[in-house]
């Protein structure tokens, strides 16, 4: 059976292990040690069946610009399932999991870099149809989405929504 559980200070080897298994590189894996060191506040979840982690998720702070200043919301990335896991609803599982935590903190908006057929399925649209854009110039609209929450927090909020600075390293 798999659980899904906030990740835990014994989990950081298996976690690192797992983005680099599913990212095929170090990069992914480099942020996500970078951003739990930063970022108090992150929500950092895994999937556990016995006890192999075959997934995780991070949420940390974002910001978006706007008529009232800065809001801040949260940006999901990475999110990874072991090769060998994937298509098996782990995913959904961690994505489901990790919105709701954010919903319980009152959080209006979650940003998301991503395939533009799999978030969809959450309730993620095209930030542009919200009036907000990527960083990232060579992000293509369709791959950069946002999850309102509140749509009350989000009334004026339009311009250019950003992930934390440790994002950088790898676009």
């Amino acid at each position: 059976m798999i659980t899904i559980r906030p990740e835990q200070s014994g989990d950081i080897g298996a976690v690192r292990a797992l983005n680099e298994a599913a990212f095929g590189d170090t990069a992914e894996a480099s942020i996500v040690d970078s951003l739990r060191m930063a970022c108090p506040d992150a929500v950092s979840l895994v999937a556990v069946e016995g006890d192999r982690i075959l997934g995780h998720i991070l949420f940390t702070p974002a910001f978006a610009a706007g008529g009232r200043g800065v809001t801040q919301g949260m940006g999901l990335a990475p999110m990874a399932v072991l090769p060998e896991r994937q298509r098996q609803g782990i995913g959904t599982m961690l994505i489901q999991a990790g919105t709701e935590a954010i919903r319980r903190r009152d959080c209006p908006f979650i940003i998301v870099v991503g395939h533009p057929e799999y978030y969809p399925r959450f309730g993620f649209v095209r930030a542009s149809l919200h009036g907000l854009s990527c960083q990232w110039a060579g992000v293509p609209d369709e791959a950069f989405m946002v999850l309102i929450l509140d749509e009350s927090a989000m009334a004026g909020v339009r311009g250019v929504a950003r992930y934390r600075d440790e994002f950088d390293e790898a676009m």
